[in-house]
Parts: structure tokens; C-alpha cells; sequence
């Protein structure tokens, strides 16, 4: 609930002073869980979908990957228009059109496997809006000392977004024959549609709000319902212009804070074990333990849910109130998770029964699920308010082009080579996890000085608005 006084401040805009709930952290977590949903299904109904359209795992790896690599383009021009638009309109109106796009994917003939990935692609644009825009956002409803638990939620509905998807999937193409997975894509449109109109209805907050706050030890912030503003107010040709001088300015300038530089390879790292894991993992349940489709799905589902889920809070509860105790917390936290959840994922894939197996991967997984706040939080710390959009595009390209696009086929071709086999894949690419957690642990020595820098600022031009009154 985000609740409304009338603001003591002057000024041309519908400003308002609001206490902020848990609200926004809900409906921002709710954007991220259905696009899960949608990206989900399609894994769950992977078989059918092979038998479908006669394809092969090469196939479907790129059906996979079709939605990652047109997110990873569409980042950044996303975030551009982020970081100067309204990101509650432009979160509702992204997920209104993915909602439609995801269910028409349905109704693909047989024989257009190409349109298919045509289409699932196109959802690729969705994620590339919600993810940065309303990263920004949460950033901006919640302070410095709150941020863990609100990526925390938004993380854990990522979650059962994924497990949820495979379950979906899974119950329908399994349950209503060859023509399952194309019921399947349709479930998702009228979640859609109602988280849709939540985030219309959200209250844009006043960019770097939250850091304001912090500096003022005041529990309200400034919040503004979204203005009418034309999205192409000098015509699209300018507006194109001055996306490539404005990206070229404001890359320039994130990739000079150190802490960043450091941070992106480190989420990238994060990102391609989560999605080799996703992408294949319940075909490795299949193939070298034998279980049916269902039963791989449901294992995966459980793997998700029950490890992912309370990684995340752990993971929120250590990156707020750790943030004092030790240099560079919220870099620390993310590499040590990750070098743990490392040596557990390789240990499972030694020769043993399923369940030994499975209980090591519950902990691996729990424990990468704890790096993920911490390494939001603190890209949030690190980066102005005004470029949070950017930011996020930034760690979300990275983690696309170098992290989650690679996995799934890196993944299947490395398999291929050994017979279909998916421990062998998992146990030779799952040492990049080493490399990620090396660099996080470095980039300790830079965050404070860059979260020091951002709250200097704060206070510059908080002293600069009290001089001109």
C-alpha cells in the first residue's frame, strides 16, 4: 500500500510525500514471475514441441535462446527510454503486447518452426522493458537499507515464475496430447493483462527518491502520479538520434565506475549457470537418471521453488543487514555464493544415485539464489538514480551476450559431443563459475567509495535546491 499526504514542498509537478509498503515490490515481482511464466512453458513443453515441428535439441536450444539474444539487443534503447520516460506506463504497455504476442505463438502451423522462433523471440522485447525499468523502480521505492528485500521478492516470484511455467508446460503436454503445449501459451494472457493494469495504476516515484530519503533519515518520499508526456515528443528520427548520443554518454559512464565493471562479469557468470541449468537440466533428469518427462519437470519445478525460493530471502536478509558489518558486503556476499554453489553443482555431477545427486543441486542452487539481492542492491548502490535504467541494461546485456544467450547452446553442443550426455556437459562448462566469484570478490575494494560518491551527490544537489529558494 503506498499511502498519500499532501507534499509542503512548492513546485510545477503533482508531487506527493507517500509512505512506501510492500505494494510495488509485489507488482514489480509480479511483472517478472509471468514473464517467467511465458518463457517456462516452452521448456516444459519441449518434447512436444520437438515432435510437433521434427526437430532436435540444436532446435530447440535455439528457441531457447531466440528470446535471449533479441532481449539482450533491445536493452539498452529499453533502458534509454527508461531513464526518460514513465517506466510504470512503459512496464504496462510492454506486458499488454507480450501477453498477446505469447498466446498467438499457439496458433503457429506445423510446419513454421522458424516462425515459431520468430515469435518467441519477439517476447525477447518484453523482459529487455520490465527488467531494467522496473529494476529502476524498486531502487527508487525503497532505500539503501531496504533494497535486499525488495529484490529478494522480486527474485523469488522469478522463481515461481519458472516453476510454474514448467508445471504449466509440463500438466499440458503432457495431459492433452500433440495439441497440449499450443493450449499451453495461452494460459498466461489474463495474468498478464490484470499485472498489466497494476503497473499502470503504480505511482511513478521521483528518480533517486529513495537515496534522498536515506540521507534525510526521513520513512516518505516524493512520488508523482505518471504525466502525459509524448513518448516521440520532436518526431522518431530525433528521438533515434539522441538514443545513440545518450547511449553512447551514458555507457560511457557506467562503465567507469569500477564496481561495475567488476559486477558484470560476475552476474554474467550467475546468469549462464542459472539458464544451462534451466535450459537442460530435466533432460539430464531424463537421460542419465532415467526419470519420465513429468517426473523431470516436477524435479526441476522442485529444485526451483524449494531451494531457489528461500536462497532469495536468505540472500535479502544477508545483503541488508550485512551491509555494515565487512568492507564491500554486497559484492562478497554474491561471490562467496557462488564459488559454494560451484563446488556443490560439480560435485553432483559425479556418478551417484539420483537422490544424493538432487540434494547437492538443492544446495547449489540455494546457494546461487543467495548471490542474486546482494549483486542488485548493490549495482543499485553503486549507480546514479538517473542511469539505474541503464545500469540494469548494462548487467542485463552482459549477462545475456555472455552469461544466458551462450548457455543453452554451449550447453547441448558440448553434450552432443558426448552422446547426448548432460552431466558430462554440466561438470566441463560449470567451472566459469570460478571466474565470476574471483571477480566479484575483487570488486570489494571499489563499491563503498562508489556508493559514497552517489550519496555525495544526494547532498550536493539537496544543497543546491535549498540555495535556490
Amino acid at each position: 500500500m503506498i499511502r498519500f499526504r499532501k507534499s509542503q514542498s512548492a513546485g510545477t509537478t503533482a508531487a506527493k510525500v507517500a509512505r512506501v509498503g510492500t505494494w510495488p515490490m509485489w507488482v514489480l515481482g509480479l511483472a517478472v514471475m509471468i514473464d517467467n511464466i511465458d518463457q517456462y512453458i516452452v521448456r516444459g513443453t519441449s518434447n512436444q514441441i520437438e515432435k510437433a515441428f521434427g526437430v532436435g535439441d540444436f532446435q530447440i536450444g535455439i528457441l531457447f535462446s531466440a528470446f535471449i539474444v533479441i532481449n539482450g539487443l533491445a536493452t539498452m534503447p529499453a533502458s534509454y527510454l527508461g531513464d526518460r520516460w514513465s517506466r510504470t506506463r512503459i512496464m504496462a504497455i510492454t506486458i499488454t503486447g507480450w501477453s498477446v504476442v505469447s498466446a498467438l505463438g499457439g496458433i503457429v502451423p506445423a510446419g513454421a518452426f522458424g516462425l515459431l522462433v520468430v515469435m518467441r523471440g519477439a517476447l525477447g522485447f518484453g523482459q529487455a522493458v520490465t527488467d531494467p525499468s522496473g529494476s529502476s523502480l524498486l531502487a527508487d521505492f525503497y532505500g539503501i537499507d531496504r533494497r535486499g528485500r525488495a529484490y529478494s521478492m522480486q527474485q523469488c516470484l522469478i522463481y515461481v515464475g519458472l516453476g510454474l511455467g514448467l508445471a504449466i508446460g509440463s500438466f499440458f503436454g503432457t495431459h492433452f496430447g500433440s495439441y497440449g503445449w499450443r493450449l499451453a501459451f495461452g494460459v498466461s494472457i489474463l495474468p498478464g493483462l490484470l499485472i498489466a493494469y497494476f503497473c499502470w495504476r503504480l505511482p511513478e516515484p521521483r528518480r533517486g527518491s529513495a537515496d534522498r530519503a536515506h540521507v534525510t533519515q526521513e520513512e516518505e518520499m516524493e512520488v508523482t502520479a505518471p504525466a502525459r508526456q509524448p513518448l516521440f515528443p520532436h518526431g522518431v528520427s530525433r528521438f533515434l538520434g539522441d538514443m545513440v548520443r545518450g547511449l553512447r554518454t551514458d555507457v560511457k559512464t557506467i562503465l567507469g565506475i569500477p564496481t561495475m565493471r567488476y559486477a558484470l562479469v560476475g552476474v554474467s557468470s550467475i546468469l549462464f549457470v542459472v539458464t544451462a541449468v534451466a535450459s537442460w537440466m530435466p533432460t539430464l533428469y531424463e537421460r542419465q537418471f532415467h526419470l519420465s518427462q513429468g517426473s523431470a519437470n516436477l524435479a526441476f519445478g522442485m529444485l526451483v521453488i524449494v531451494a531457489g525460493i528461500p536462497g532469495t530471502l536468505v540472500g535479502g536478509l544477508m545483503a541488508d543487514r550485512w551491509i555494515n558489518r565487512f568492507l564491500g558486503a554486497r559484492v562478497v556476499i554474491p561471490g562467496v555464493c557462488l564459488m559454494i554453489s560451484g563446488t556443490l553443482f560439480m560435485t553432483s555431477f559425479i556418478p551417484m544415485p539420483f537422490g544424493g545427486a538432487f540434494a547437492l543441486q538443492l544446495l547449489a542452487f540455494l546457494s546461487a539464489a543467495s548471490a542474486v539481492p546482494a549483486l542488485r542492491a548493490g549495482l543499485s548502490d553503486s549507480v546514479p538514480a538517473h542511469l539505474r535504467g541503464t545500469g540494469f541494461g548494462a548487467f542485463n546485456v552482459a549477462s545475456i551476450v555472455f552469461g544466458a544467450a551462450a548457455a543453452p547452446l554451449v550447453t547441448s553442443a558440448v553434450a552432443s559431443q558426448f552422446g547426448g550426455n548432460y552431466r558430462v556437459a554440466f561438470a566441463l562448462v560449470m567451472p566459469i563459475t570460478f571466474v565470476g566469484a574471483a571477480f566479484l570478490l575483487a570488486a570489494r575494494r571499489h563499491i563503498e567509495k562508489d556508493t559514497a560518491k552517489i550519496f555525495e551527490a544526494v547532498v550536493a544537489a539537496m544543497a543546491a535546491e535549498d540555495a535556490g529558494l
